[in-house]
């Protein structure tokens, strides 16, 4: 993963600051990118974007580190990270987000969803699949069921003694 705690990103592609791409870029494996590129860009490992970056179209990556400016969404399963420098006009999925203080963002930030990971596959979010209620929702949802069930207690508990006297009275009438 990307960070100042982690040490672990082997680069396996580098895109220096001069050079220009214009069209999809895919790569399995990490990169760093300190050029532009005009096109959606994938990476199945860690992606870097330097200060002076531009990218203009989809990002997919594990992770993504961004110090340069992106124009598209970002999907990054792992973990997001914007540096001051960064400036990105789009919407990102991720886990994990971290924007430093200066960084400039226009866009939402999904973190409550299936993110697909870098395989294609869906990675399970914390909510519930089923309709993911509110939390409010739930809470009303199980304070009503306690209720319901209380009321069915009581209910089976004044219905109880009716029967004993009913049972009593039949002994007596034999």
């Amino acid at each position: 993963m990307l960070g100042k705690k982690s040490t672990d990103t082997k680069i396996n592609t580098l895109i220096g600051a001069g050079a220009e791409l214009n069209g999809d870029f895919t790569l399995d494996g990490s990169a760093r990118i300190d050029g532009k590129i005009g096109g959606n860009v994938t990476v199945t490992g860690s992606l870097i974007l330097g200060a002076g970056s531009v990218v203009t179209g989809e990002v997919q990556a594990a992770s993504v580190l961004i110090g340069g400016e992106v124009t598209g969404n970002i999907t990054a399963p792992e973990k997001a990270e914007l540096t001051a420098s960064a400036k990105v006009l789009g919407d990102i999925a991720t886990k994990v987000i971290v924007i430093d203080e200066h960084a400039i963002f226009q866009g939402k930030i999904d973190m409550n969803q299936t993110v697909p990971d870098k395989k294609g596959k869906a990675k399970a979010a914390k909510a519930t699949r089923a309709g993911r209620k509110s939390a409010k929702a739930a809470i009303a949802e199980a304070l009503k069921e306690v209720e319901e069930e209380e009321k069915r207690e009581n209910q089976e508990n004044t219905a109880a003694p009716e029967q004993t006297q009913n049972t009593a009275a039949e002994e007596t009438a034999k």
